[in-house]
């Protein structure tokens, strides 16, 4: 280091060495580092005090006391920081009136002193300012009240679908009749179906055989339809109709002024079949124990919705039990096709509440791998409501029976669209096993399952299902309104499964234009007896 000083002595100069160079380089350093640590505990504390104050503020909003003091903020926030949860500010009186059990309140007298809407009770609260145990009281008894409110008009809503979904329209009363008035004055309604140039292919394994059993015309026109339209070798398509002997003059009349060319078209009452008319059939006897147990044991719609205890769900289910649907000939029918068609191998078995979209000549290609009958599953699918059920939905596993040879999350499938390999059927115990559980069903007072046919079907064709494509049978159009449009449009075959059949007013009217689209509305028969499009 050099040191210069002035002859005047005022100034003093000093020319630092290499070493002091080098250290004031350091400092300078040093300088810029502390710089940095003080800004990055600026932000640090910044980032801070916007956390205390988001905490403070959810304190104020839970109705915690403002804290005057960091000791008092510090006890508050610190379990939360930490992880640790705080005991509950909800006043225990409130947990012990909410346990205490229920009183059933009167409907049509409910008293004045229970408020009927939200608005009334927060009224009543803000004018009286009870203590918490009259509080929870209240708000209690006006819940169970508006609940108990909730649960009669849902049963009542479906007590009227039910009522609404077993009766017959006016329209397809006059349909039947007009029709049977045709076949017994109009020869052209009597000609035989198929013509007699047509009747070797009833057998004929080479063709696509389809099999619909049905009581109502328009229905069976629908698919019918929707069938040999869609088909891209209508002429290899053959579809055999069974219908009951009540509607068979309506039936036949109306598939003979209506021809399907080139398809053939049978249509056959059971009283022809020479199977059924040998004698005693136990598919009959079935339904006549079946018909009389229910009478007996269940008591009615009225018996059903007057329960307290059941679930509104419960109920809804139990009603369509009752349905006649369910004791129907037609229904029951189907578990004995392989003695109806003793020279068919293959079939397709059709509901008459489907709509068919596409040409499904592709299922006769499908390999069933040896099993009986190809059918979708019904436990997965984006329509949660629909395509969720498993055995359990559809058998009662509380009974031994039920629980010792099956299991309660296995998949369920659908009637409506089934491939049966009617080969295979005949070298199977399944329709021997289907009336054994029926027989069990009859002797457990119905205890093994209340709903329709479909629960022994289960049970029979366990272990004999092939799983399809849910293309080729979507379902659920008759139960809910939300139903993807889009999906309903792309699916092959659509079920309108559910009491909201499209030949009723209940329908949902975005969803009964797919089934519409197949009836002539200008036809005379649809026009007299004003069948319309809406």
């Amino acid at each position: 280091m050099q040191l210069h000083i002035s002859p005047s002595l005022r100034h003093v100069t000093v020319f630092p060495g290499k070493g002091v160079r080098e250290f004031i380089k350091v400092k300078a350093g040093s300088k810029r580092f502390s710089y940095r640590m003080v800004l990055y505990s600026l932000l640090f504390f910044t980032f801070l005090l916007r956390f205390v104050f988001v905490m403070t503020a959810v304190e104020t909003i839970d109705g915690q006391r403002n804290c005057s003091s960091l000791g008092c903020l510090g006890k508050r926030l610190a379990p939360r920081i930490l992880g640790r949860t705080s005991p509950s500010s909800v006043p225990e009186v409130l947990y012990e009136v909410f346990e205490e059990p229920s009183r059933v309140i009167d409907e049509k007298n409910p008293g004045s002193d229970i408020p009927q809407s939200l608005e009334e009770f927060m009224a009543e609260m803000r004018d009286s300012r009870p203590d918490a145990r009259t509080f929870a009281l209240k708000l209690k008894t006006m819940v169970n009240y508006l609940e108990q409110r909730t649960r009669t008009a849902k049963i009542q809503e479906y007590l009227y679908r039910h009522v609404a979904s077993s009766s017959i329209p006016k329209q397809l009363y006059c349909l039947t009749l007009r029709l049977a008035n045709e076949h017994s004055m109009n020869s052209a309604a009597r000609l035989q179906l198929p013509n007699p140039e047509q009747v070797p292919y009833l057998v004929d394994n080479s063709f696509f055989h389809f099999v619909l059993a049905s009581d109502n015309v328009l229905a069976a026109s629908v698919v019918a339809n929707s069938l040999v339209r869609n088909s891209l070798k209508a002429e290899k398509v053959v579809l055999h109709i069974i219908t009951d002997k009540k509607t068979y003059a309506p039936m036949q009349a109306w598939f003979a002024l209506h021809p399907l060319t080139p398809a053939v078209i049978e249509v056959k009452a059971l009283h022809q079949f020479d199977w059924i008319s040998k004698g005693k059939v136990p598919v009959m006897e079935a339904m006549e124990k079946d018909q009389k147990a229910r009478s007996q044991f269940r008591g009615g719609s009225q018996a059903i919705v007057a329960s307290d205890t059941e679930r509104p769900h419960v109920i809804a289910a139990k009603l369509q039990a009752m349905s006649p649907k369910y004791n129907s000939i037609m229904n029951h029918i189907r578990i004995h096709l392989p003695e109806l068609f003793p020279s068919l191998n293959k079939i397709v078995f059709l509901d008459d509440d489907i709509v068919i979209q596409t040409d499904l000549s592709p299922l006769w290609d499908i390999d069933m791998n040896g099993k009986v009958n190809g059918a979708v599953q019904t436990c997965s699918g984006d329509d949660k409501f629909v395509m969720s059920k498993r055995l359990k939905n559809y058998l009662n596993f509380s009974h031994p029976l039920i629980a010792n040879n099956f299991h309660p999350e296995e998949c369920a499938w659908a009637y409506g669209m089934n491939i049966f390999d009617l080969k295979a059927w005949r070298n199977s115990n399944i329709t021997d096993s289907y009336y054994q559980w029926l027989q069990l069903n009859l002797k457990s007072d119905l205890s093994l399952w209340q709903l329709g046919t479909l629960p022994p079907g289960l049970i029979a064709f366990h272990g004999n299902v092939h799983v399809i494509d849910p293309f080729w049978h979507m379902l659920g159009l008759g139960y809910q309104e939300n139903t993807s449009l889009i999906d309903a449009e792309n699916a092959g075959v659509v079920h309108f499964n559910g009491r909201a059949k499209p030949w009723l007013d209940i329908a949902f009217p975005q969803l009964r234009p797919l089934w519409a689209r197949y009836i002539n509305f200008s036809d005379k028969f649809i026009k007299g007896c004003h069948i319309r499009d809406a």
